[in-house]
């Protein structure tokens, strides 16, 4: 399903034929699916996007940073902004190693989008992605709309979420006698709790830190 530090220097473009780009996508914005038969909906449930824009910080993240959409890189880009700038959307909750496979990227609850961070060098401006990514920012929304906290129905899978008989994500409050709570995401089925009553084993995806999805009560 599904902070504060220092703010970050005002964006300011770099200087020079090899000026520094970043590359800021959201890779993941919806959890896991399995099914009862053992098959594996995360490439449904998940989704991509790329596009960049240049912010001055060089590749450089720091947890309490914020950003928000890139309105010259629409849709999907997003910039560092200063935190009480009016296009500051998130906060950076937590930084994550780059990668170039998206399952392996584990954000804590409460993260409300993952966006990858990449460098691009050159004279070219970035605007159709690629790159060579450095980090990931676990960003959480700076609004009261938080879907990464568990039970909230969005964000990545995590403990405490909810999700249908074919491991859907929904909400907490919505869910009913069919439905399951996340008791624990691990790697095989006897590693689940004991008031587990639906272990979900998922199709293999490189990366991913868990195989299966502990469902328990709701």
């Amino acid at each position: 399903m599904t902070q504060p530090g220092t703010a970050p220097t005002r964006p300011r473009r770099a200087a020079g034929c090899l000026q520094s780009l970043l590359v800021l996508a959201v890779i993941l914005g919806l959890g896991y699916g399995a099914s009862k038969i053992f098959g594996d909906e995360s490439s449904k449930s998940s989704s991509s996007s790329s596009s960049s824009a240049s912010d001055g910080k060089g590749g450089s993240w720091e947890i309490g940073d914020c950003g928000g959409p890139d309105p010259e890189n629409k849709p999907d880009g997003y910039r560092a902004y200063d935190c009480d700038e009016s296009g500051a959307t998130f906060k950076a909750l937590e930084l994550k190693p780059a990668s170039f496979m998206p399952d392996s990227i584990q954000c804590p609850a409460g993260t409300d989008l993952i966006i990858q961070v990449s460098r691009v060098f050159g004279s070219g401006d970035g605007k159709k992605g690629g790159g060579i990514p450095t980090h990931t920012v676990c960003g959480r929304n700076l609004s009261d709309d938080h879907p990464g906290d568990a039970g909230a129905g969005g964000g990545q899978l995590v403990e405490g979420d909810c999700i249908s008989a074919t491991a859907k994500e929904i909400t907490c409050a919505s869910a009913g006698a069919e439905d399951f709570k996340v008791l624990g995401l691990v790697k095989d089925k006897k590693e689940c709790p004991a008031a587990t009553t639906e272990p979900m084993q998922l199709m293999m995806a490189i990366g991913r830190p868990y195989d299966v999805i502990c469902g328990g009560k709701v």
